[in-house]
């Protein structure tokens, strides 16, 4: 499989400014810029669609896991925070809500530890990656 995604740039770093449009047109024409980068401007930027990649890889391998083990998922609400410190993706921090019923503590946090190493994405980062998953119980 593979998937691609184009960017075009105009005009200097500060003042400039780009689209991203990806295979499917889920982003299309997608603005980013300095600005959306790092203030807040309106647009995407880079470590948020690495945020956005890594929460949806994860949460669909962990549940892919969960489902071979044998657990029915209620939820999965994964949050990725991309730190980037000096010109440089340093980290990408998980935190994991999850409803998965009759599941206890220790096999959750064994297998969602399982899934945050053996997803794709995971795979494709050298940087740090963290994972602080929560188990919901009602």
């Amino acid at each position: 499989m593979k998937r691609n995604a184009t960017a075009v740039w105009q005009g200097d770093i500060k003042s400039g400014a780009g689209h991203l449009t990806t295979q499917s047109t889920t982003l299309n024409q997608t603005q980013y810029s300095f600005n959306s980068r790092f203030a807040d401007g309106v647009g995407t930027n880079p470590e948020e669609l690495l945020a956005a990649a890594h929460a949806g890889c994860f949460t669909m391998k962990l549940d892919l896991d969960l489902t071979q083990a044998g657990y029915k998922v209620d939820t999965l609400e994964t949050k990725s925070v991309i730190t980037l410190d000096n010109g440089k993706i340093t980290l990408s921090e998980l935190t994991l809500q999850a409803k998965v019923p009759g599941i206890s503590e220790e096999e959750f946090q064994r297998i969602a530890k399982g899934a945050e190493e053996t997803c794709p994405v995971s795979g494709a980062f050298s940087f740090e990656i963290t994972l602080n998953a929560t188990l919901v119980t009602e």
